[in-house]
C-alpha cells in the first residue's frame, strides 16, 4: 500500500510539473515562491529509494553500461568521483513483479493517474507550445577509448517551437556538465547555492542505477538553470549547449565532410534559436555561414541562397562587418544559378567595393569559415 500511494503521489507530481512547463512562469513568480516550490524536483528526490531504478526509466532511458566495476580501475579522470550522489530516485516495481504480483487500491490509483498524464501529453502536445526548455537524457553509453573511458550522455532539449519540431540533440560527458556547474558557481553565489548537482564518485561510475540517477540529475540541473533568468542567459551555459558542436561543424566543414557537418551546423542553429538569446555576436552568422557552404557543396543551391537571405537580413545595414561581402556574394552568385533577382546585392557589393570596404574579388564564406576561430 505504501508503495503504491508513493507511485501515485510521483505521478500527481509528474503531471504537475508537465503542466507547469506547458503553460509557462511568469516573470516575477520564481522569486515570490520558496524555495522548495521554485525548484520542486529538489525535495522529490531526496525522499526516493533507489530500488527498480532501471526498470522504472526504461521507458524514457536507454544506456549500455559495463558490467559492474570490471574497469573501474581504468575510469577517466573525468569520471572518477569521490563522495555520495546527493540525488538518489524514487522506489519503483519492475513490469515483471506488477504482474505477479496483485495490484493494491494504491497501485490501481497510481496506474489511473499515470494513464490520465500520458492522455494529456497526446492531446497537448499538439496543441501547447512549452514556453521554457525541457530537457531528456535519451541515452547514455560507456565509451571506452584507451586509456580514457568515459559515459556519453545525448539530451533532447525540447521546445520552444512548433509541436511536431523535433527536439535538438546534443552529446555531453560529466565532465562538460561539471565544467559549467564549476564556472556558474564562480560568477552567481547566490543563484547557485539552491541549485544540486550530483557529486563525484571514487567508484561504480559505470553501473545501470549510477548512470541512469545521473541522467535524470542532469535533466532538473538544466531545469533548473532555464528557470533562473540570470542563469538562463548566462554566456557560459550558452556555450555548453552550442560551441562544441559549432566546433566539430567548423572542423568537418574544413576537411569537406559536408554531409556530417551540415547536420551539426543545422543542431547549433535550432539550439540558438531555441535558446533565445545570443551566444556569442557572430556566432548565428557563422552558422548561416556554414550551413550555406554545406548546402551548397551538397548541390542545393536554394537552401544555400535561403540562408544568405537570413545572413543578410541580419546585417541590416552594418557595412563594415567581415562577413557582409561575403554574403552578399554568395547571394549573387546563387541566384545568378537559380534565375532569380539579383540585382540589389549586386547594386550593394558593387558600392561594398567601390569605397575600398572589400576586395575585389571579396573572400568567400569558406575561406571565412576556415579562417575564424571559435573561442
Amino acid at each position: 500500500m505504501h508503495r503504491g500511494a508513493q507511485e501515485g503521489a510521483m505521478a500527481s507530481r509528474l503531471l504537475h510539473r508537465l503542466r507547469h512547463a506547458l503553460a509557462g512562469d511568469g516573470p516575477g513568480e520564481a522569486a515570490a515562491t520558496p524555495e522548495a516550490e521554485q525548484f520542486p524536483e529538489s525535495s522529490e528526490l531526496e525522499d526516493d529509494d533507489a530500488e527498480g531504478l532501471s526498470s522504472r526509466l526504461s521507458g524514457t532511458l536507454s544506456f549500455t553500461s559495463a558490467e559492474d566495476d570490471e574497469d573501474d580501475e581504468d575510469e577517466d579522470e573525468d569520471d572518477a568521483e569521490a563522495g555520495p550522489d546527493p540525488l538518489p530516485l524514487g522506489d519503483g516495481t519492475s513490469g515483471e513483479d506488477a504482474e505477479r504480483s496483485p495490484q493494491p487500491d494504491g497501485q490501481r490509483g497510481s496506474q489511473l493517474l499515470a494513464r490520465q498524464l500520458q492522455d494529456f501529453w497526446k492531446k497537448s502536445r499538439n496543441t501547447l507550445t512549452p514556453q521554457r526548455l525541457l530537457f531528456e537524457v535519451t541515452s547514455a553509453n560507456v565509451v571506452k577509448d584507451p586509456p580514457s573511458k568515459y559515459v556519453l550522455y545525448t539530451l533532447a532539449v525540447i521546445g520552444p517551437g512548433p509541436p511536431d519540431c523535433q527536439p535538438a540533440q546534443i552529446s555531453r560527458r560529466y565532465s562538460d556538465f561539471e565544467r559549467l556547474h564549476r564556472n556558474l558557481q564562480r560568477q552567481f553565489r547566490g543563484p547557485m547555492a539552491a541549485i544540486s548537482f550530483p557529486r563525484k564518485r571514487l567508484r561504480r561510475n559505470f553501473t545501470a542505477e549510477t548512470i541512469a540517477r545521473r541522467s535524470r540529475a542532469f535533466e532538473q540541473f538544466l531545469g533548473h538553470l532555464q528557470a533562473v533568468p540570470e542563469l538562463r542567459h548566462a554566456p557560459d551555459l550558452q556555450d555548453f549547449f552550442v560551441l562544441p558542436e559549432l566546433r566539430r561543424a567548423q572542423s568537418l566543414t574544413c576537411t569537406g565532410l559536408y554531409r556530417e557537418a551540415l547536420a551539426l551546423w543545422a543542431t547549433a542553429w535550432q539550439l540558438q534559436a531555441q535558446l533565445g538569446t545570443p551566444s556569442g555576436p557572430d556566432r548565428p552568422l557563422l552558422t548561416l555561414a556554414g550551413l550555406a557552404v554545406c548546402h551548397q557543396e551538397l548541390e542545393d543551391p536554394g537552401e544555400a541562397r535561403a540562408c544568405c537571405e537570413k545572413a543578410l537580413q541580419l546585417l541590416g545595414d552594418k557595412s563594415l562587418h567581415p562577413l557582409l561581402a561575403p554574403f552578399l556574394e554568395a547571394h549573387v552568385r546563387l541566384s545568378w544559378r537559380l534565375g532569380l533577382d539579383k540585382r540589389q546585392s549586386e547594386a550593394r557589393l558593387q558600392a561594398l567595393q567601390e569605397a575600398g570596404l572589400t576586395p575585389t574579388p571579396p573572400p568567400s564564406l569558406k575561406e571565412l569559415l576556415i579562417k575564424e576561430v571559435l573561442d
